[in-house]
């Protein structure tokens, strides 16, 4: 049996952004070390501004990876999107084929966002998202709370991109580098959370410069482990600014597509 940790010869080395703000007391090194080894994954952890010693152990992270893992240091809090925005466009700038974002909590395991990597290639995919659902021989551990409240999430998701997603909100998600999702990258995204949704919408609605991704370009990869990790940054009350927030982002991708219906 071939090693898994032995990518194809046509592996694309990927970059993947691990947004982190004030992740000192539990960001986990080992694991993290453990994944820039892979051949198939760079790590670009992004200190979003953080006030504790984040950016003192992205340093020493950045010292033990053996030129497999960087950091780059925002000085103002800008919240996990922009974050996520400057990590990808900065792997983009130092040419990476694939680009992609864990959370730095580890609920999506390193082995799962190998596999991530691998999929983009072996499904010739342009997107590819990593998505919680409860199959039989999976464990995917979420809060039934949560999952109920993600589904609502998912419809009107869905409504608002105009295709079918089972999972938009996953954060472990990897892209192939193209103008579309240069141009997707440009500009800040309306919403700190929801912001999944929007890149994904820009890249169905395309750009000047680049055609829009057709939903067949997406694939979603059922993961066979997510673990719903205590000390999430997402409180119950701001399921109130997300849900303001999707509104917001059905309102400029609806000015998008006017503006592309019009050249």
């Amino acid at each position: 049996m071939r090693n898994p940790r032995v990518p194809p010869a046509t592996m694309l080395e990927a970059t993947i952004v691990v947004p982190c703000f004030n992740e000192a007391a539990r960001l986990d090194r080992a694991r993290f070390l453990d994944l820039a080894r892979d051949p198939a994954v760079r790590l670009l952890f992004v200190d979003d501004g953080s006030s504790d010693g984040t950016r003192a152990m992205l340093a020493a992270l950045k010292g033990e990876g053996g030129g497999r893992v960087d950091f780059l240091a925002l000085d103002v809090n800008g919240g996990k999107a922009e974050a996520v925005r400057q990590g990808m466009r900065l792997g983009l700038e130092r040419g990476a084929k694939v680009v992609g974002f864990l959370d730095g909590d580890l609920a999506t395991p390193p082995e799962e966002m190998v596999r991530l990597v691998h999929a983009i290639e072996t499904h010739e995919a342009q997107v590819v998202l990593g998505a919680r659902v409860g199959l039989a021989g999976t464990r995917i551990d979420r809060k039934m709370a949560r999952h109920y409240l993600g589904r609502v999430f998912a419809t009107a998701a869905s409504m608002i991109l105009r295709e079918r997603f089972y999972d938009t909100q996953c954060g472990a998600k990897v892209f192939r580098a193209s103008h579309a999702l240069e141009d997707a990258l440009a500009r800040p995204f309306v919403s700190r959370w929801a912001f999944d949704v929007e890149l994904i919408g820009r890249l169905l609605v395309g750009s000047e410069r680049a055609p829009a991704l057709s939903v067949k370009d997406f694939v979603e990869v059922p993961l066979h482990e997510w673990t719903d990790v205590p000390g999430s940054k997402l409180r119950p009350t701001a399921f109130a600014r997300v849900a303001a927030d999707l509104v917001r982002i059905e309102v400029e991708l609806d000015a998008l597509r006017t503006r592309r219906r019009a050249r």
